[in-house]
């Protein structure tokens, strides 16, 4: 039997354990949403919202809000629409499967974009700017984003993702500074901890590590290994050089 094949009711479970896609803590989302529900926004657009947990749980706070989440994972989407009609947030949030390169959803209250700012393009400048756009005059900007906690050396550029480079991130400074740059002013800056990293990578394969362990014989195995073994490998290097840092950034006045 080929992958193609397999029953669907016999796949390896896909990201099960995850709440959020990325190293955020409940206190951490819980305090995010919190800040961002003050200024009582009336539209949120979150780009490349995977399952939009974020999204809906400032929409939970804030009842007279709208939300529209971009995506191109047509899987995460369906997850995000589910959770959106269980908790009765359906009728006030669309998840739109498209691409958010130029994306005309905006202006928004609020613009989470949360380890997605390659979905505004390929270089983090021009992707701030588009935030930039993309946010309403006195709103608010929750960026996520990747920054080196420290130069990684060569060994560990060549243990991480393919292709990976030194030029790929900046420091956190370096990236506070680029969106000051773009046109905002940082409200708050925080940062991952070890421990947000550690329960995101492993909630991350831990189901489907359940699943090699018990079906090592499946035809979808040996693939489902490889995978899973190149991106332990690749995490267990770049953790404690990799950073992912937490922008609450408010747009300058024109």
């Amino acid at each position: 039997m080929t992958s193609a094949t397999a029953p669907q009711d016999d796949l390896p479970p896909r990201l099960t354990r995850l709440t959020f896609h990325g190293p955020l803590s409940e206190a951490r989302a819980t305090a995010m949403v919190r800040r961002l529900a003050g200024p009582r926004p009336g539209s949120v657009l979150d780009i490349g919202c995977g399952w939009g947990e974020l999204m809906l749980r400032l929409l939970a706070a804030v009842p007279q809000a709208r939300g529209v989440g971009v995506d191109v994972s047509a899987a995460d989407l369906e997850r995000g629409r589910r959770a959106a009609g269980e908790r009765g947030l359906a009728g006030r949030v669309e998840f739109a499967e498209e691409s958010a390169v130029g994306t005309g959803r905006g202006p928004a209250d609020v613009v989470l974009c949360l380890g997605a700012s390659q979905a505004l393009g390929d270089d983090l400048v021009p992707a701030l700017r588009e935030l930039r756009r993309l946010v309403a005059d006195g709103g608010r900007v929750l960026l996520g984003e990747g920054f080196w906690q420290r130069t990684p050396t060569e060994a560990e550029l060549a243990g991480m993702w393919p292709g990976a480079s030194a030029a790929d991130h900046h420091g956190l400074g370096a990236l506070v500074d680029l969106a000051v740059a773009a046109g905002f002013r940082p409200e708050w800056i925080e940062t991952a901890s070890a421990q947000e990293w550690e329960e995101f990578e492993s909630a991350y394969q831990a189901d489907t590590e359940v699943w090699l362990a018990a079906n090592p014989a499946h035809p979808l195995a040996t693939e489902t290994r490889s995978r899973l073994d190149a991106h332990r490998a690749a995490w267990l290097t770049y953790r404690g050089v990799l950073g992912l840092a937490y922008l609450t950034l408010v747009p300058t006045a024109a």
